[in-house]
């Protein structure tokens, strides 16, 4: 292992780990719709043998209005599955079965709501965080490791964790950026 590939590793990594963070703030519902708001949401479909799958592999997902989302199925069997999956979700959704779709009215958050999903995309963020200063670490250990190794000189360590560092600062301010932006989102009304 070398420096350059230590480096490489770590700035991977951590952008990982921003992407997640990114992925988990789009999670949040700021009272308009987003067909992402139903990423994570599992239907077991009966008729199918009680197979499990996402909302999204088994329908087409759209908002034609800011506050509404369709859900329209290949297969008309599974709409009474998909409505109970987004109940069993627990989301804060009100799914309602019109023909072949299922529709999904995004109520208007409150203002203390709002104070609450600040709290919740905070966590998220400072998941995030954890998640980059434990990469920071890992990157540190295996410096130091091939440093005690031979591999490297004590000048090259040190400027291996410079760099580790930099790096670090850099991620963070890009999570601490997306943060802000989601918190502003969510208390805009």
């Amino acid at each position: 292992m070398s420096v350059p590939n230590i480096l490489k590793d770590c700035r991977a990594k951590m952008g990982k780990a921003v992407d997640h963070t990114c992925h988990e703030f789009s999670t949040l519902h700021t009272g308009k719709a987003s067909p992402s708001m139903l990423d994570g949401v599992q239907v077991t479909v009966e008729s199918y043998g009680g197979t499990t799958s996402l909302i999204k592999d088994i329908a087409a997902i759209s908002t034609p209005e800011p506050r509404m989302i369709v859900i329209q199925p290949w297969d008309k069997q599974v709409l009474k599955d998909i409505e109970r999956a987004i109940l069993k979700a627990n989301i804060g959704f009100k799914p309602s079965i019109d023909g072949g779709i299922v529709r999904i009215y995004v109520p208007e958050l409150s203002g203390d709501r709002r104070k609450e999903m600040v709290k919740v995309a905070n966590n998220m963020a400072e998941e995030g965080r954890v998640r980059v200063r434990q990469f920071r670490r890992e990157s540190n250990e295996a410096l130091k490791a091939i440093q005690k190794a031979g591999v490297i000189s004590e000048d090259d360590l040190k400027r291996g964790e410079k760099e580790v560092q930099v790096e670090h600062d850099k991620w963070i301010a890009e999570i601490n950026k997306h943060f802000t932006h989601k918190e502003k989102e969510l208390l805009a009304v």
